[in-house]
């Protein structure tokens, strides 16, 4: 019997400020997941969701709301997974778990989260709850700020990175405008996202405006199986290759930042354990919360040495007609980020990229992807390498 664990099928609903409750969101990415899969709700042997909340809406107790899909999910065995924002990536894990364990053979996973009936201010203080609450000096930081200070240390090591950070930007919106998914189609010139001015402002310096992701409503699902493992029982699937977490300190000042340790841990374990190497890859959705976070991921996936991430914008890799396009969907920069929604959305594209259904933001012929869903600052750390089934 083989080991191996499928995506069977994946559901997305648009990102965007939705007019639809988190209920809503959940019930139709679930039901689209088990319409593509071409499984009932009955063959699910449990649900897991992927939501961060920290008091964004009021349906603290969400899990269950997966049964709203469908009576068959009755008596199933839901549970909500939380790990700042790579909760919907601790989601999946949790069904994977639940494979290996033997005690479910196909698991619907759910990411989802309501955000932006919130205002801004409420939306940063609430994302502000993953950083380390003991230290005075952490707990006062917005996650804004986290990541300027990434930035500087950044320039102050290997020299400034506001050039990259500007072409990450810029990237990733006009990825984003093939992307019908996605919450913003408005492509950003590398020149606009380069300069503070009146429309993009400093938020925390030196980070601007166009550096940060989207305050996002949305929700994605994927079906995970082992119960397909043999080419022909799913009308598609796509192998979990390789499925690694590594979880760092929380206070950032008991470990160096802008080495990305705990990314650079997690991509490598995937690449060991699915035996391949970062040439391999045909493509990557990463955490791009920030645009430096997003430069730090080049130099943890090995596509460039430390200090030298601008070198993969410079000779074209991580563009969508380069050797390794990163974020074709657009990435939080554009696609939007539901925090609960984040990780399990970067699975289900990268299954419809693996089996041909990407539509405009396809990559012909893609054998192997990575997903890496990030928590907090580098702390949770999830690295996922999918493989096409061309059996």
């Amino acid at each position: 019997m083989s080991n191996d664990i499928y995506i069977i099928g994946s559901g997305h609903t648009r990102f965007g400020r939705l007019e639809e409750t988190l209920e809503d969101l959940i019930v139709e990415a679930a039901r689209e997941a088990l319409e593509e899969a071409q499984v009932s709700a009955s063959d699910i042997d449990a649900v897991f969701l992927g939501h961060f909340n920290s008091g964004l809406v009021p349906d603290g107790f969400a899990s269950s709301l997966i049964l709203q899909a469908h009576p068959d999910f009755r008596f199933k065995p839901a549970t909500r997974c939380e790990n700042a924002c790579a909760s919907g990536a601790a989601a999946i894990h949790g069904g994977i778990n639940a494979i290996r364990s033997g005690a479910a053979r196909n698991v619907l996973v759910v990411g989802a989260e309501k955000m932006t009936h919130r205002s801004t201010a409420e939306v940063t203080q609430a994302l502000a709850g993953a950083g380390y609450q003991n230290n005075p000096t952490e707990a006062g930081l917005s996650f804004p700020q986290v990541f300027a200070i990434a930035a500087k240390q950044y320039a102050k090591r290997y020299g400034s990175p506001m050039d990259a950070m500007a072409r990450i930007a810029a990237k990733n919106h006009d990825n984003a405008m093939k992307n019908p998914l996605a919450h913003m189609h408005k492509p950003l010139t590398y020149e606009f996202c380069r300069e503070e001015s009146e429309r993009n402002p400093l938020i925390a310096p030196p980070l601007r405006l166009s550096d940060c992701s989207l305050v996002t409503d949305g929700a994605a699902a994927i079906v995970l199986s082992a119960e397909h493992a043999e080419a022909g029982d799913a009308p598609a699937r796509v192998r979990v290759a390789a499925a690694e977490h590594v979880s760092d300190f929380l206070p950032m000042n008991r470990r160096d930042f802008v080495a990305f340790e705990g990314p650079a841990r997690a991509i490598r374990q995937a690449y060991e354990v699915a035996g391949i190497t970062v040439s391999d890859l045909d493509f990557a959705e990463v955490h791009d919360c920030f645009t430096p976070a997003e430069l730090l991921i080049y130099e943890a996936m090995g596509l460039a040495p430390e200090g030298e991430g601008a070198r993969a914008l410079e000779d074209g890799t991580v563009f969508a007609d380069g050797r390794t396009p990163v974020n074709l969907s657009g990435g939080l920069k554009a696609k939007g980020h539901p925090v609960g929604a984040t990780g399990v959305s970067m699975h289900a594209l990268g299954f419809r990229q693996l089996t041909g259904r990407a539509g405009g933001i396809q990559r012909a012929g893609a054998e192997w992807g990575l997903a890496f869903n990030m928590g907090g600052a580098a702390v949770a750390n999830y690295a996922t390498i999918l493989q096409a089934d061309r059996a």
